[in-house]
């Protein structure tokens, strides 16, 4: 005699009669948040690789040029503005604490030794996303909503290698250069902090900055400096270039959506990854 589904008690298994199906339950939201996130990741990969080969097709330089300009030299004034304030209040603070021990002599080692490793890579790639990876994302969202895309694929015009190419050999290139002037900045503002309002001398400053800063120390924050920009450039690409594939809304409200997500899921990741990488370095 067979036993109708109906009459199946509701805590075992639809296809193997096994308890299981209450117990589980609550972890299937969380489950599927992991398989989404896994399969995001795998696809971003993908595409980054994908685009990263075609940086080295032809005729692909002055496309280079011109997102260099946008990412990098469009925010020079963003980040030598935030690098020297970033500057000035780590030396205010470094001072007051190492007055207490009377080691203020060590302030350009503290403020140095701080920016080149940590703050500068960090705060740079933060303030390119905010200000050119929000703005790639939308770019190339509203060409994917508007169908520019298609007509790319339609002529034969690999979208890959006209639209993301050159800005992720573009981030490649400005992310280390603007880390550089973000430390300088941050040292100059230290110095007009520490020596000119607190009285340090500028001497004991500028020996202790020369003299703590080593070259691994350097090349350590232009590590980090392109694994953030691979970081940022592949995220604000990737979320604008499948803007259409959103199922919580479409068109203007999914571009929104898709920059919001790029920026705050970049500035995540550039944490996660800076922690991976100093220990990595150390």
């Amino acid at each position: 005699m067979t036993t109708d589904s109906h009459d199946q008690d509701p805590g075992e298994n639809e296809v193997t009669g096994q308890p299981g199906t209450f117990l589980t339950r609550p972890f299937a939201g969380f489950g599927r948040k992991v398989i989404s996130w896994v399969d995001h990741m795998g696809a971003a990969t993908i595409f980054f690789g994908k685009a990263c080969i075609m940086i080295f097709r032809p005729k692909q330089i002055p496309a280079i040029i011109q997102q260099i300009y946008y990412i990098g030299a469009k925010s020079i004034t963003i980040i030598m503005l935030v690098g020297f304030f970033t500057g000035m209040v780590l030396g205010l603070q470094s001072y007051h604490a190492l007055v207490k021990f009377g080691a203020q002599g060590a302030l350009g080692t503290l403020v140095a030794l701080s920016l080149v490793r940590e703050l500068g890579p960090v705060l740079t790639a933060i303030m390119i996303t905010a200000r050119a990876g929000s703005a790639m994302t939308a770019e190339i969202g509203i060409q994917r909503i508007s169908e520019q895309i298609d007509a790319l694929d339609t002529m034969r015009i690999d979208p890959l290698k006209f639209l993301i190419s050159p800005r992720i050999a573009a981030a490649i290139i400005s992310f280390p250069l603007l880390t550089a002037l973000f430390d300088l900045i941050g040292i100059l503002g230290g110095f007009l902090s520490g020596v000119v309002l607190l009285g340090v001398n500028a001497g004991t400053y500028f020996h202790r900055v020369q003299s703590s800063v080593e070259m691994q120390d350097v090349t350590d924050g232009f590590i980090k400096a392109l694994v953030f920009a691979v970081i940022v450039t592949t995220v604000c690409c990737y979320q604008g270039y499948f803007t259409h594939m959103r199922t919580d809304s479409y068109g203007a409200k999914g571009v929104s959506l898709s920059t919001t997500s790029a920026v705050v899921l970049s500035c995540v990741l550039i944490l996660v990854a800076d922690y991976a990488v100093t220990s990595f370095l150390i």
